[in-house]
């Protein structure tokens, strides 16, 4: 099992309210230095928490293949991803050349992940049009199909990738739709944020049904999991940072969870609760856990969630 950290991003990413990219760079550089093994970005022109019924405003956000660039030059040995970029926002054909020149400035360290899209406001914002979830999965299938082909050794693109082949995830919630895309094209799948072990199981079936239609072994299928996750020396520490994290939730959205709820599918809880949780996953064939350690995306509030993490769980891994 592999541990990635989702790094701050946004405008709420941090106590400060304000986000740059010399802090994504530090906690990059601090996940490498507490050894976790890749770090992680995602895709939005701005962030909103409207649909919680909390300011409508567009929030901060970094633009993740430059900053995934800049984290590039600034680590030497973590993975560097996405999850994930949004197919209709970028030319299948630019995606693919940002990605060699990222894998080329990092050693072979890029994974590069493709969604669907799915926050209407920051499409209709830049120009985009938003559709249907058809023509987004259209999008997504065309992306699929043209990047893959150019990372492969028979894309136009020179100079090529460090990686033959470089990494391709398909991201999203693992309906039969996007099970079938990432069989046909991608290294596998990956789901976040709330997940548990008996929900990921209940996708292999549906799994080996995409792999099936392929022509694809099943067993070349990979897949990993994100999770929001409260870490604490104890569970009663643990309980404590998720009351806090659930108390700051935008628009109250998360005024009915409990702990028990919270737990049962996020990596929480003490070192042991979170140990055993990782080797539930890991049973399953989860190939690596990206912890968000808040119950935002891409947020540290509590930097000794972190800290716990890396001295606590990482070892019993290692």
């Amino acid at each position: 099992m592999r541990f990635g950290l989702a790094i701050p991003q946004y405008g709420f990413s941090l106590p400060s309210g304000a986000i740059s990219l010399s802090d994504a760079i530090a906690w990059a550089r601090r996940a490498e230095e507490r050894g976790f093994d890749s770090v992680w970005l995602s895709d939005h022109l701005f962030y909103s928490f409207g649909r919680y019924g909390a300011d409508p405003a567009p929030i901060a956000a970094l633009e993740p293949l430059t900053t995934l660039a800049a984290v590039a030059a600034a680590t030497d040995r973590v993975r560097l991803g996405v999850i994930v970029l949004a197919a209709p926002f970028r030319r299948p054909a630019l995606v693919a050349k940002a990605g060699t020149t990222i894998d080329r400035l990092s050693g072979g360290r890029l994974e590069l992940g493709l969604g669907a899209g799915w926050l209407e406001d920051e499409f209709a914002a830049f120009g985009y049009r938003f559709g249907t979830v058809g023509e987004r999965f259209d999008a997504l299938k065309v992306a699929l199909s043209e990047v893959t082909r150019e990372l492969s050794d028979a894309g136009a693109l020179r100079p090529g990738p460090a990686q033959r082949p470089v990494p391709v995830w398909v991201g999203g919630k693992g309906g039969p739709r996007l099970l079938r895309l990432a069989a046909r094209y991608a290294a596998g799948w990956n789901a976040v944020w709330r997940m548990s072990p008996r929900e990921h199981a209940a996708k292999r079936a549906e799994i080996e049904r995409a792999c099936a239609g392929a022509g694809r072994d099943p067993a070349t299928f990979r897949t990993t999991v994100g999770l929001y996750g409260t870490v604490g020396p104890t569970e009663a520490d643990a309980r404590a940072s998720y009351e806090r994290a659930r108390a700051s939730f935008p628009g109250g959205a998360m005024d009915g969870e409990t702990w028990e709820s919270w737990r049962a599918d996020t990596l929480s809880g003490s070192p042991d609760q979170v140990v055993e949780r990782a080797r539930a996953f890991e049973e399953l064939g989860v190939e690596e856990l990206i912890l968000s350690p808040w119950a935002l995306p891409f947020t540290v509030v509590e930097p000794e969630i972190v800290d716990v993490f890396a001295a606590s769980i990482l070892p019993a891994f290692r």
